[in-house]
């Protein structure tokens, strides 16, 4: 059966700007980070990626080592783009990343030129793909000249590999740095890609007012901090949640305090007639600096959820101060390190 995308997917999902750039994204993207690797039936993805687009979502996130296992997100995107999305190729972005470890030895990982472009060749191999549309260094570097690792991401634009370039979970100071280097190369920086939420508000610190002084563009990841924003924690850690597993998220990080804080934000989410996560992503898009928000989706009922945030990002003074109150740093920002140096 062939794939026929709606023909109003681009009514109800509004857009904005990436920093000073011709370049749109809508204001919820897709990430693949969960749910896209081997351990979901691919029809299952099928599903989730034609409905996203179907009600206009363009932006697909990756990186080389989303799965599990590493390099299986990009495998069964590039399958699907390949046999649902190929005609809708020009409609679509497209990104991934490289940085974090993906094969052994000293050239698998963090950000040498080496690496970077090496990853670049092999995810394009495993998306099937002759480019991608945003190429990112993942995480700082402290043992590689930026010059070299900003070098890469140049030459990734200039060899027709990448159309632009960002970076991810860089601190504010190395942001200036690796914008002042690309533009001396001739390579604008358009986007930085931190995490984000009302659980871990560290960009407010000085990064979003670097992305805003030098017309960079903000996409913000995790702003349902793993979960924790989603509602599933009101009542306690179930079974079978990232909290109840000791992954990415700890069930020690679940603390009386936490979810006091949760609850009362789902609190405000109700009087605004929104669930806690609609709350939590409209919050992120208050900022216009915020050019997008980040979400997984482990099916269509959570994608149609999530999406509904879009649109709704007006809060009164009253709202935000409310939120101030129980928005607090809940110690879910495990990229810390890379963004403190």
């Amino acid at each position: 059966m062939t794939y026929t995308a709606a023909d109003d997917r681009y009514t109800g999902l509004p857009y904005r700007r990436c920093g000073r750039s011709g370049l749109l994204l809508p204001e919820v993207s897709l990430g693949l980070w969960q749910n896209f690797g081997d351990g979901k039936p691919i029809e299952d993805q099928r599903a989730i990626l034609r409905r996203a687009f179907d009600l206009g979502v363009t932006h697909f996130d990756l990186a080389n080592n989303y799965g599990p296992p590493y390099g299986s997100a990009e495998i069964n995107f590039g399958r699907i783009m390949r046999e649902d999305l190929r005609p809708y190729r020009d409609e679509l972005i497209i990104s991934t990343k490289a940085g974090y470890d993906m094969w052994p030895g000293p050239y698998g990982e963090w950000g040498s030129r080496k690496y970077l472009l090496a990853s670049l060749d092999q995810s394009l191999q495993r998306l099937g793909l002759e480019y991608v549309d945003i190429f990112y260094s993942h995480r700082f570097d402290p043992d590689t000249p930026l010059e070299e690792t900003m070098g890469a991401l140049d030459t990734a634009v200039r060899s027709g590999k990448a159309l632009y370039v960002g970076i991810s979970s860089y601190s504010a100071e190395r942001t200036m740095e690796a914008a002042d280097l690309l533009r001396r190369m001739g390579t604008r920086l358009l986007i930085h890609q931190p995490s984000y939420s009302m659980l871990n508000r560290w960009i407010e610190g000085g990064l979003l007012d670097v992305l805003g002084r030098e017309g960079i563009g903000c996409i913000a990841f995790s702003p349902l901090a793993q979960g924790v924003l989603t509602g599933k924690y009101l009542d306690g850690v179930p079974a079978g949640s990232r909290a109840s597993l000791n992954g990415s998220l700890a069930r020690d990080q679940m603390t009386p305090q936490m979810l006091a804080h949760v609850r009362a934000l789902n609190e405000i989410a109700r009087s605004r007639g929104q669930t806690l996560a609609q709350l939590a992503l409209s919050w992120a898009l208050r900022d216009p600096r915020v050019t997008s928000v980040l979400i997984g989706a482990s099916s269509i009922a959570q994608l149609e959820e999530n999406l509904g945030a879009a649109g709704h990002t007006d809060f009164t003074a009253d709202q935000l101060a409310a939120i101030d109150r129980d928005a607090v740093e809940a110690g879910v920002n495990l990229w810390a390190a890379s963004s403190a140096q």
